[in-house]
């Protein structure tokens, strides 16, 4: 696998073909549905309420979108493959690869626990198939950035040998999982104590593929 390879968000090129005349509304479509779900999740936005904050009439939003799950698909699709990018950017600074996988786990879980209500969506709340089958492949391009950096990490003789792909796919687990329960409380803990919670989980996640104690401090 080449260095930081990403498996691609295919639901961003499901854009629905549009059937209308005018400025294009797909912008203001998706952010004002972003808004909305960073404010309550998904299961509270409804269409009626996502057209008035677009500042569009129901029946254009519909022409965009027939189907409310289709524009949350297509939301969890943008928003994510934005969070892979970002992690994918740190991932490819220079430095040790235990150095870049702790950087890049905490830029996952630092930003995740900034945009809490966002970061709950896009992990752990309950959905439907079709969103949550963008969910899973979210998934699996955050643990496409994890694998290049442990492949290298084993290959300069930093890990020790280990299959790379399950180790990924444990680092993915251990951050969507550990960051559940933080992420869904009402009202939020601490900064600090989130970031201490969030350091605990790289830190465990270093362990794992290093075998040995590392310290980390976020940069």
């Amino acid at each position: 696998m080449e260095k930081n390879q990403q498996v691609p968000l295919t639901a961003v090129e499901r854009r629905p073909r549009l059937r209308h005349r005018g400025p294009d509304k797909y912008p203001l479509i998706l952010d004002a549905t972003r808004k909305l779900v960073a404010q309550s999740g998904f299961r509270e936005v409804q269409m009626s309420a996502i057209a008035e904050a677009a500042g569009i009439a129901i029946g254009t939003l519909y022409r965009y979108f027939p189907a409310r799950t289709g524009l949350m698909a297509e939301l969890v699709a943008l928003v994510s493959q934005r969070e892979v990018d970002v992690v994918a950017e740190v991932a490819a600074r220079e430095g040790s690869a235990a150095d870049r996988l702790g950087a890049a786990a905490w830029t996952f879980a630092s930003r995740a626990l900034r945009g809490r209500r966002m970061a709950h969506a896009l992990v752990a709340e309950p959905v439907e198939p079709e969103i949550e089958a963008v969910r899973l492949t979210y998934h699996r391009a955050l643990a496409a950035v994890f694998h290049g950096i442990i492949e290298e990490g084993i290959a300069a003789g930093e890990f020790p040998p280990q299959d790379a792909t399950a180790s990924a796919d444990c680092i993915v687990g251990c951050l969507f999982e550990g960051l559940v329960s933080p992420l869904s409380n009402e009202p939020a803990a601490s900064a600090a104590g989130l970031t201490k919670h969030g350091i605990a989980i790289i830190g465990f996640c270093l362990r794992g593929v290093s075998g040995k104690a590392v310290a980390f401090t976020p940069g």
